[in-house]
């Protein structure tokens, strides 16, 4: 075993792994799509894994919109981290929260737990959405990082249709309908479009007194066109398609102010009962945590095998990281990133305790970018080859599919498509809790 990775000496924690007990010991943060890759390369190895998350479970989180806009159910996108380890007896979960980490001592802070020792740490946190300095916008205009976030926002967009239905001031009934969506990326123009989608398909026949194809729908952006990380072809189609099915783009209108009310967004203002935002992410408080400083988007500068300058016992990696590609520039805040880089740091520490030569520094391999727009509509970048409609569409329904943790999630999923393809419906109306304020 080398030398620079000493065994902790710590009491055991709840939920230890069936193991030896002088095990090499492998905290891993975070079970999105780093931290689950990690745990799944050390899996069967000789040394005890601890996967530590705050929830029970692991989330495909570019479907959450999905969830938001009642296409499909959260259990469609969700599984339960243990059972993804059920045959992994050299891995262990524990659900809690964690609140710091002693790098002299290598163990990590819990909430409600006695610390709990480290050998090896692999801190896959992920990222939090950023209001750019105005955190009271929070609660005004949500984000989308959880299952219980897209629960939520479902209830308040459901919400806003049964209050226009019951409303009788027709002022307020324009202002129920109108929903905003603030950040024209990816994760933006797809909630847009299946808001529009929803608001004119699914909903149509639903209500009596109102009409669900009126809504407004707009999309707002400091920038000056949509899907800036696609080619400026993609983009362009992007927008004529979000045009077509009625959304409303507001590009070089940064949001200035925003209140329970609505949003003014450049020089505009727009009432609106619903907004949702998805401009910006920063780092989750890695950094903090560490006793480091990040970057100023919080992000904690890694050596090329993602491990911490002068400590090569922890890892960091995915959305909480600052690397850079092989061009020089930052890689970016994607799944594929920290997938993969988890996978590579899995490959690092498993030859690390064989004694086996370094995998080298992590190599980041592009395999293209995706967005929907909506129905039999997408776009899809993958250098040379760039698709749009029907065949892009086509294409991310299969990679996403695939992508899925477990079978069981690709067939709800696959039968939610098939059955709102042919129908034009979405059988995840229901609106279960009342909307937070």
């Amino acid at each position: 075993m080398p030398s620079h990775m000493p065994r902790a000496e710590a009491r055991e924690p709840p939920g230890a792994a069936a193991v030896a007990p002088s095990a090499h010991k492998v905290v891993i943060v975070g079970g999105g799509f780093g931290g689950l890759n990690a745990a799944r390369m050390l899996a069967g190895t000789g040394c005890a894994v601890m996967l530590v998350d705050r929830t029970n479970h692991t989330l495909f989180q570019p479907l959450l919109y999905q969830v938001a806009t009642a296409a499909l159910s959260a259990t469609s996108i969700a599984v339960p981290i243990r059972s993804v380890f059920r045959r992994s007896p050299n891995v262990s979960v524990l659900m809690a929260e964690v609140t710091g980490v002693d790098r002299e001592r290598r163990t990590v802070a819990l909430e409600g737990h006695p610390p709990l020792p480290y050998d090896t740490l692999v801190m896959a946190t992920g990222s939090v959405y950023s209001w750019f300095g105005h955190d009271d916008w929070a609660t005004r205009a949500p984000a989308l990082k959880s299952a219980a976030d897209a629960l939520s926002l479902r209830s308040r967009l459901l919400d806003a249709f049964e209050r226009a239905e019951a409303e009788d001031d027709p002022a307020e009934v324009r202002r129920l309908l109108t929903f905003v969506v603030v950040g024209a990326g990816a994760t933006g123009v797809e909630m847009a479009g299946s808001i529009a989608e929803l608001a004119r398909n699914t909903l149509a026949r639903d209500f009596r007194r109102i009409r669900p194809s009126t809504a407004r729908i707009v999309l707002c952006d400091a920038g000056d066109r949509v899907l800036a990380a696609f080619p400026r072809r993609l983009s362009d189609y992007a927008t004529g398609r979000l045009q077509r099915i009625g959304v409303e783009l507001r590009l070089d209108a940064g949001v200035k102010a925003l209140d329970e009310r609505g949003v003014l967004a450049g020089s505009e203002r727009i009432d609106a009962a619903f907004v949702f935002w998805a401009a910006g992410t920063a780092a989750t408080p890695v950094a903090r945590w560490l006793g480091i400083d990040g970057n100023r988007r919080g992000l904690v500068a890694v050596e090329g095998d993602c491990t911490l300058p002068g400590h090569p016992e922890i890892f960091v990696i995915g959305d909480a990281a600052a690397l850079d590609g092989p061009d020089g520039r930052p890689l970016p805040g994607l799944g594929s990133v920290a997938k993969q880089q988890g996978r590579h740091v899995g490959r690092v520490i498993a030859a690390r305790l064989a004694a086996r030569p370094s995998p080298g520094p992590f190599r980041y391999t592009d395999w293209g970018q995706l967005a929907v727009i909506g129905r039999s509509a997408a776009v899809a970048d993958f250098g040379r080859v760039r698709l749009t409609g029907l065949p892009a569409w086509l294409v991310w329904s299969a990679v996403h599919l695939l992508l899925l943790v477990s079978t069981q999630n690709r067939v709800a999923v696959y039968v939610n498509w098939v059955s709102a393809w042919l129908t034009y419906s979405r059988g995840a109306r229901v609106i279960t809790e009342p909307p937070r304020a």
